[in-house]
């Protein structure tokens, strides 16, 4: 039978489609389909929240699937409209192993009466509830009370409440907020802390709350967030202090001599990004202010509003942004979600089967959750690029490293505010810093005086961001280093040569892919360094890749891959292949390996069982070690492309410090998912 949770609350701005958000997230990564399911909504032929929760991966759906009736169509015939809802969802359901509906939004009935209209429809549904109440203005007795008010109507309506999450709560009163919560019954209990991104309309939500008319800066910053309002009051020092980053500022049209330091602290990396300025008062723009920005390049959006300050103040201070409008805001649900929910006990509430299988929804959450579990210092040599810019801000706002941007820290901080990220937690280092090249220049030096490098000669190596990462890998300044959106493959793996060394006893470095089949997670190795690995190397390759695969929770069971199982073949390819193993077992004897073995006798039982019976191996191998270049690269890419398995990599192997590779057309979830991989790659050195 299909399960289902209901998500409803009490009142407006709780931020419940959030939370359908983490709960959408979470059953992708238990069932292999989940719906999504609106039983109330404004309108049946467009709904932004039902359109973001349908752009969530596990969701494939139509539009019209995921929604039932309309307010007025419910308040003409409320009977009917069950009807309707109650056949929409089982049509859907019948699909699905899962389904998350999410109640309504407190917009077009009677808000008194619309718990129990959600009530109803929730028990038609059979479906147990999560309830979503707001903490913030709210003392925590205030809290449970108004909770166990909630729950009491919604039992009387023959419902179960599985779960309650408070939401915007003052961050000193989790704990606290949390324990009353738990006195209610046995329901899973979850508190949030105020998030002021999920609240935060955008700029041009505010412009339009104040009537106010854009006169310079990009249009696509009206869609930016504005986490803060201020009113601009005093004198430029005295103003700078108080300023806060992502703030609408308030502004007198009569003081535009403060223009020219607010842009100047817009693109400061100490007070920028702001979201916008709003000018005050209606007065004309001087034509002699006009001329001065004319010829200006200016981004941060400024309008001009008739209202005085006061009154627009009071205005902007009043719009509120949904949490699923934009996709910074999702993805800080889904962080939130993750970071504060307790998913067991909620599972466990609703009684969803868990599955054995890995789906790509399933690995991407479970390597982003290893990440989390102990940041690691990530360095990114190429901050000019867009891409590592975007990537980077992802990242950040997921918690998944902390990370090192080599660069100018202004133009960073110009560019991250011109593509509206925020990227203030990130340390910017400035690759031409004097003391750092001394102390990087000396050390290369000494490292490379075997080969008569002289001091000058290093210095000029690290002119190349590269070496200038890699040594701040080297010298523990960093734990880990993704390059290659610009640098080619071999600029990137060089100096790691050069210095960082192989792992002892592991001669080669190694190109494996994590491959995200439809129900398991695989390694392919060697598929981006080795055209031709001679046994020994082969024998590293396969010992490099069983330490991968542990890294990222696979069961190494590796299958040294060739033309010819077992005994059945001859031929040099086929010895190397059969040495190789040979090496693997006198090496590290604790791993389970077979070779020669062909690729069908290593993933199909029934084959396996008339090639190989008996083999730990032989059909459920987890790592597969080819024998050249050529047949892995090509393998990969058959496979990606003809299975729609999601490939990760290159994950460089065998390595003391983890460096990845990027490949220059790397899209920015492909350089995420690398920038993870290497973050957990530094947690097991």
């Amino acid at each position: 039978m299909t399960k289902s949770v209901f998500i409803a609350s009490s009142e407006r701005q709780v931020s419940k489609s959030s939370i359908a958000l983490g709960v959408i997230d979470l059953f992708a990564r238990q069932v292999r389909s989940v719906g999504v399911f609106r039983p109330l909504v404004a309108s049946t032929e467009s709904d932004p929240v039902t359109e973001a929760m349908l752009s969530q991966k596990g969701v494939n759906q139509s539009f019209e699937s995921a929604v039932g009736v309309s307010y007025p169509e419910y308040a003409e015939d409320p009977d009917r409209a069950i009807d309707t809802i109650v056949a929409k969802y089982n049509a859907l359901a019948e699909s699905r192993d899962a389904v998350v509906i999410l109640g309504s939004d407190y917009e077009d009935i009677d808000t008194s009466s619309e718990l129990a209209h959600n009530a109803t429809i929730a028990a038609n549904l059979n479906s147990p509830i999560v309830f979503v109440c707001r903490a913030e203005g709210r003392s925590i007795e205030q809290v449970r009370r108004l909770t166990e008010a909630a729950i009491e109507s919604l039992e009387q309506q023959h419902n179960t409440v599985i779960g309650i999450v408070a939401t915007h709560t003052d961050p000193e009163e989790v704990d606290d907020l949390k324990a009353a919560l738990s006195t209610l019954g046995e329901v899973a209990v979850s508190v949030l802390p105020f998030n002021a991104v999920l609240r935060a309309p955008s700029v041009g939500a505010q412009f339009d709350a104040v009537g106010a008319t854009q006169w310079l800066g990009q249009d696509d910053f009206r869609r930016h967030e504005s986490l803060h309002t201020l009113v601009a009051g005093m004198t430029l020092p005295n103003l700078l202090t108080r300023l806060r980053r992502e703030a609408t500022v308030i502004v007198p049209a009569d003081r535009l001599d403060l223009l020219p330091g607010l842009l100047m602290a817009h693109r400061s990396p100490d007070y920028g990004p702001l979201a916008a300025l709003v000018l005050t008062g209606g007065f004309e723009i001087p034509t002699s202010v006009s001329k001065l920005f004319a010829d200006s390049s200016i981004d941060l959006p400024i309008a001009v509003t008739e209202r005085d300050t006061f009154p627009t103040a009071v205005a902007l201070q009043a719009v509120r942004g949904t949490s699923t409008s934009s996709a910074r805001k999702m993805a800080e649900s889904r962080t939130l979600f993750s970071q504060y929910v307790d998913e067991d006990a909620l599972l466990n509430a609703i009684d969803l089967p868990r599955t054995e299988n890995r789906t790509p929804t399933m690995f991407e959450y479970q390597i982003m959750q290893q990440a989390r579990a102990n940041r690691q210092r990530i360095v990114l040599p190429e901050a000019t690029d867009d891409r590592i810019l975007e990537a980077a801000a992802v990242c950040l706002q997921r918690s998944v490293a902390d990370l090192i941007l080599l660069g100018d820290h202004a133009k960073i901080s110009q560019r991250a505010t011109e593509l509206g990220l925020n990227l203030s937690e990130a340390t910017v280092v400035n690759p031409h810093d004097p003391e750092l090249i001394e102390t990087f220049a000396a050390e290369y030096a000494r490292l490379r005086a075997h080969k008569h490098v002289t001091l000058e000669q290093a210095r000029d190596k690290l002119k190349d961001l590269s070496y200038f990462g890699t040594m701040m890998v080297h010298l523990d300044m960093a734990d880990g280093m993704v390059s290659g959106a610009i640098n080619t493959t071999a600029n990137t793996i060089r100096p790691s040569l050069e210095f960082i060394k192989t792992v002892p006893g592991v001669s080669v470095v190694s190109g494996s892919f994590l491959m995200c089949m439809s129900n398991r997670v695989l390694v392919y190795a060697d598929c981006a360094v080795n055209p031709d690995p001679d046994p020994s190397q082969l024998a590293d390759v396969a010992i490099s890749s069983a330490k991968t695969a542990v890294d990222f929770g696979i069961e190494p069971r590796i299958a040294m891959l060739s033309y010819s199982t077992g005994d059945s073949g001859a031929g040099a390819d086929v010895d190397k292949v059969r040495e190789a193993t040979r090496i693997v077992r006198e090496r590290a004897p604790e791993l389970k390996v077979e070779g020669p073995i062909q690729f069908d006798a290593a993933v199909d039982e029934v084959v396996a069982q008339k090639k190989m019976p008996n083999s730990e191996v032989a059909g459920k191998a987890t790592v597969f070690i080819f024998p050249d270049l050529n047949t892995g690269n090509n393998t990969y890419k058959a496979v990606q492309r003809t299975s729609g398995a999601v490939a990760i990599g290159p994950v460089l192997q065998g390595l003391r410090r983890p460096v990845n590779d990027l490949s220059r057309g790397a899209l920015v979830d492909d350089i995420v998912s690398t920038i993870t991989i290497t973050a957990i790659q530094a947690q097991s050195v």
